[in-house]
């Protein structure tokens, strides 16, 4: 809302409290009326056409291009009266004050008491910084600190003209600023569009946006749902000390009882935590609002926190849990799919961990414990691993002119209820260096030894335990060309990779855990083991090829593309089709990239099957961003040949806006599942822009099914309001 130091009434008038003492006579005025009239002292300067005491009622008046300076402070006015009895000061006529920072406050009359304790101004109005304006019937300040307006009118909308409608203001009639709680409430508030009333509030209470965090309530959120039916939340904003808060979010629904919302944020010396939770009464119900079943309380809680133990480590946790399958669906509440923690969770996959991480400048280690909750149909929670704990250590030395080595550690242990229980312990050492040779050649030799221990289910896996060895050495030969030109500088870099790694490493016995979805990409080309995780090792002979151009020109476009392939001296049953290691060789790799600035950025990865060159997979991204024109893309398609699922998978994402006008534009999404002819998420509407606000009208459309939910659509109305924030309920179903 307004910043209340700016009113006149409030500081506006030091500049006239002292003229008494330095006014001239009214005999002294009237020998010079033409001539301007100048009083100083070291705190003001006083400029009249005439200045003149009248002795009859003790008051000294100053007429005609009044100006009062004090401070940085200017104050002008047709006449100004200081009555030395009352020690009151009175302004009139076409009262402009002028502070400091080049805001504006204007009246028709100020009147302001001694030591500007109370006063009062008639026909009030301020322009401020960021060209917000305000005005007021009347504009009164008590002796006790409350500050009140009358009939007030707010907006952040910059008025060129006198009689222009804002595109949005706030009206009430009674606006109140409690100088000692720093605290602005308003009665009979009203939020106007154009004009046009849209939002009423009979009583509406916030902090002083100059003051620290206070307590107060924040803007509710109302609205209509196919399946909560009329529904009304309103939170409070709760200061608990100058480290904590918290807000309390009630929310009542036509069709369901009642649901509380808590949020909590608390800083300490050493970290923060912040937990999001909520909590109801209420038996389980459909995307109609039907209910079924016995009431029971039901909630969810996620929350993190991060703590410095040293410089160098730190230890941290993520809880995500929740009563029931669909409950954030249900209420749509939001969150689920952020990161809290060391490691991020699947999609309708809940992750809570404890972790402890370290990082020095040759070391890096860290420690978690990790419990799932399925969200999905299919999940059982007795088949969901509890992971206590995985450990990774590594250890790193510069050897100089001998290259580089380090020491890992590792170690992962799953328990289940239901399936295999895995115990591994890991422990291994590499080396890698890189030479320049002549002709300009770069080689690059290494090593990798790593042993691994398991403690397997002997009734799941046939096995109590499996210990093996793993490791490769080889080399990478690569001839990097560069050729500068004048607008544009081009680098060409063939390369080959031949290793050589123990064979029959992959015990069926060994439960694959981490390795479930991995597949071999150009990012992996060179590397010896083409699997990046424990469980699954690429070992025998191996021999790598690829291609790496770039053209960078001097406006700054780039242009880049990586094309290889991967030959093995056997194949290993262990991997599937899908991680492109199944066979004696891979299927064909490539990237490509193009990036113009904001202009356009384009980037894509695509795997071509290795005996007819047809598409095995194709991801592409595209971002662009014009005056009128805003995009982000993103396409990909997998064949039926290599899915995990055995049957082909496409889709497609856009979001964007169009500006067809100064003001005026279309937004647009696209969430589609095309293999399956579902859109998971539809959206277009139409915007309206200016300086001080933004209007969407929205329509959304969902086709997703999850058991007793189906598909949704509504209409969305949404508007951000310039420095009070935004409006709107999220949806109208």
């Amino acid at each position: 809302m307004v910043k209340w130091s700016h009113y006149a009434l409030l500081a506006g008038f030091s500049a006239v409290l002292p003229v008494a003492a330095y006014a001239q006579t009214e005999v002294e005025a009237e020998a010079e009326p033409e001539a301007a009239t100048t009083v100083t002292d070291e705190r003001v300067v006083l400029e009249a056409d005439i200045v003149y005491e009248n002795s009859a009622d003790n008051t000294i008046i100053a007429e005609g291009n009044v100006e009062a300076l004090h401070q940085g402070r200017v104050l002008r006015a047709d006449r100004l009266i200081y009555d030395r009895t009352t020690e009151r000061a009175r302004a009139s006529g076409n009262v402009i004050i002028t502070e400091a920072d080049g805001s504006q406050q204007f009246a028709e009359e100020v009147d302001v008491g001694p030591d500007l304790t109370d006063g009062y101004a008639i026909g009030y109005s301020a322009r401020l910084p960021g060209d917000a304006t305000v005005a007021a019937k009347s504009a009164i300040r008590r002796s006790d600190g409350i500050n009140a307006l009358e009939h007030v009118v707010y907006t952040a909308c910059p008025l060129c003209e006198e009689d222009t409608t804002p595109t949005w203001s706030i009206r009430a009639r009674r606006a109140v600023l409690d100088e000692e709680s720093q605290m602005i409430s308003y009665r009979d508030a009203v939020i106007e569009i154009g004009g046009v009333p849209v939002f009423y509030l009979p009583y509406l209470s916030h902090p002083d946006p100059n003051s620290e965090r206070r307590s107060g309530l924040l803007m509710p959120n109302a609205g209509l749902s196919s399946t909560l039916g009329a529904f009304y939340k309103q939170p409070y904003y709760w200061a608990v000390s100058d480290h904590s808060d918290i807000t309390i979010s009630p929310m009542v629904m036509q069709n369901v009882n009642p649901l509380l919302g808590v949020d909590f944020r608390k800083r300490f010396y050493s970290g923060a935590v912040k937990f999001e939770t909520s909590f109801t009464h209420e038996a389980d119900f459909d995307s109609d609002g039907e209910t079924f079943g016995e009431e029971t309380f039901r909630g969810h809680l996620y929350g993190n926190g991060l703590f410095a133990i040293s410089p160098e480590w730190k230890w941290g946790f993520g809880v995500e849990t929740q009563t029931d399958d669909l409950y954030d669906r249900r209420y749509d509440i939001s969150g689920q799919g952020d990161k809290r923690g060391l490691y991020s969770n699947q999609p309708r996959r809940l992750l809570s961990q404890v972790f402890v991480t370290g990082q020095g400048d040759s070391y890096y280690t860290d420690a978690a414990l990790l419990n799932f909750q399925g969200l999905r149909g299919e999940d059982d929670a007795a088949r969901l691993p509890l992971v206590s704990p995985l450990a990774y250590a590594d250890k790193y030395w510069d050897l100089g002119a001998y290259g580089f080595a380090s020491v890992t550690a590792s170690t992962a242990i799953l328990t289940r209820e239901v399936g295999a229980d895995s115990h591994r312990a890991s422990l291994g050492g590499d080396w890698n260096t890189m030479k320049i040779l002549p002709g300009g050649f770069t080689f690059e030799p290494f090593a990798e030894l790593r042993g691994d221990y398991y403690m397997l289910d002997e009734d799941v896996s046939g096995k109590d335990s499996v210990a093996r060895a793993v490791g490769n050495t080889g080399a990478k030969l690569a001839y990097p060309m560069v050729r500068p030109g004048t607008n544009v500088d081009l680098m060409l870099e063939p390369a080959v990779m031949a290793a050589w790694g123990f064979s029959n490493v992959n015990d069926p016995a060994i439960p694959v855990e981490d390795s479930l979805l991995y597949e071999f990409d150009e990012s992996s080309l060179f590397e010896a083991n083409g699997f990046g995780n424990f469980d699954l090792y690429e070992g025998d002979g191996k021999v790598s090829a690829g291609l790496t151009a770039r053209a960078l020109w001097k406006n700054g476009t780039e242009v880049s593309t990586t094309v290889g392939r991967r030959w093995r001296s056997r194949a290993d049953p262990a991997f599937d089709v899908a991680s492109n290691l199944d066979g004696k060789s891979s299927d064909w790799l490539a990237s490509a990239s193009l990036k113009m600035g904001k202009k356009l950025e384009l980037s894509s990865r695509v795997r071509l099957d290795e005996k007819d060159l047809s598409l095995s997979r194709f991801d592409m991204r595209a971002a662009t961003s014009f005056d009128w024109f805003r995009a982000v893309g993103q396409y990909y398609k997998i064949d039926e040949r290599i899915s995990p699922a055995g049957t082909s998978d496409e889709g497609i994402f856009l979001r964007g806006e169009i500006q067809f006008t100064d003001r005026y534009s279309v937004v647009f999404g696209q969430l589609r599942d095309i293999s399956r002819n579902v859109n998971t998420r539809q959206e277009i509407g139409i915007a309206y822009t200016d300086d001080c606000s933004r209007f969407e009208l929205l329509y959304n459309r969902s086709e997703l099914r999850d058991r007793t939910l189906g598909p949704t659509e509504s209409f969305q109305v949404r508007f951000s309001l310039l420095s009070l924030g935004n409006f709107g309920s999220d949806s109208f179903e």
